[in-house]
């Protein structure tokens, strides 16, 4: 089958290749795969950034987001049948959406919405899941909590304004000047045009931010949180928690301690808190948010839609910040936009 594979780690790792269609196991289902989406995640394995932690053994298949149709399934799989429409955000070590094919443990799979074509599908699993974990599992927002999220028309952040809303929160973002009515369509109460003004300077007392700009940004994203409230990263710096979840060897932990303490050592002085986040698969979840894109609560956001031999060029638009709102799909179909 065709796909796209890290053969060695960097920036020029990634190249098209033939390889075995996918074994399937007993608890597997094959997806023929209709489209898949890129994510951050995507340039920071094919880096290698994570390697001490996932630890893939070249050559691998990239991509972290896939929809698709169900082509046959393990033996001990129960709720799936060739046929169904499917997505998923398979777990760490066994991605590989950029391919004609990929078997996916059969806990990490869904339904599609079935408001949703298999294109818009693609673009949700991964930040879907991130929003929830973050703002459902973490975080437990309340109706009346307010929530500040950074870059509100990015992939994520258009996520989690959503689904930050739809749990009662009050909402402020960032974002720039072109994506202002965008972000407010998504519900959030305040915007703040970071090209304009500075939200450390008029945000005060909330209870959660989500930081996916990482440095400065987020040292100031502190200063706008109340007593106790928390502050999450997905770009980092990573805490010993990360080392724990992904299961890596002990030593890491202190390591990882070692990079956050800066961070950590800020947020205590003020009263508040820093945590990394690293989203995990999780099927059961995408049930649940596959019913609220269906019933209208969430959406998607899309950027462009690459036809699949373009997915080099797929991974450049969104790494060279070309990227105006949203999420950016590589599609097995004809259709692009």
């Amino acid at each position: 089958m065709k796909a796209f594979v890290v053969e060695k780690y960097g920036k020029d790792g990634l190249s098209a290749a033939d390889v075995p269609e996918p074994t399937v196991g007993d608890r597997d289902v094959l997806v023929k795969v209709s489209a898949a989406s890129i994510n951050p995640l995507d340039k920071m394995v094919r880096n290698g950034e994570f390697k001490q932690l996932l630890k893939y053994k070249a050559p691998f298949v990239l991509g972290h987001d896939v929809a698709g149709v169900v082509t046959r399934v393990g033996s001990a799989v129960r709720d799936f049948k060739v046929g169904d429409e499917v997505y998923a955000r398979p777990r760490d070590l066994r991605i590989g959406g950029f391919a004609e094919f990929i078997a996916i443990d059969q806990d990490d799979v869904a339904p599609k919405p079935t408001s949703l074509t298999l294109e818009e599908a693609a673009a949700v699993p991964l930040v879907a899941l991130a929003a929830w974990q973050i703002l459902v599992d973490r975080a437990r927002v309340k109706p009346g909590q307010k929530v500040l999220v950074h870059a509100g028309a990015g992939g994520l952040g258009s996520t989690v304004v959503q689904l930050a809303k739809h749990l009662g929160a009050t909402v402020a973002t960032t974002t720039g000047t072109a994506t202002e009515e965008l972000v407010r369509s998504l519900g959030a109460d305040i915007v703040i045009d970071y090209t304009r003004e500075d939200f450390s300077k008029v945000l005060s007392g909330y209870d959660l931010v989500l930081d996916s700009v990482g440095g400065a940004n987020l040292e100031k994203s502190l200063t706008v949180l109340k007593p106790g409230g928390l502050a999450v990263g997905v770009v980092g710096p990573p805490d010993a928690a990360f080392a724990k979840q992904l299961g890596a060897p002990s030593f890491l932990g202190p390591i990882m301690n070692t990079l956050s303490r800066k961070i950590r050592k800020q947020a205590k002085a003020l009263g508040v808190r820093y945590q990394f986040f690293f989203m995990q698969a999780d099927g059961s979840q995408l049930r649940k948010l596959g019913a609220l894109y269906d019933g209208g609560q969430l959406r998607p956001v899309i950027d462009q839609v690459f036809p699949f031999d373009r997915t080099l060029e797929a991974m450049a638009h969104v790494e060279q910040g070309r990227t105006k709102a949203g999420k950016v799909v590589v599609s097995m179909g004809s259709d692009t936009r």
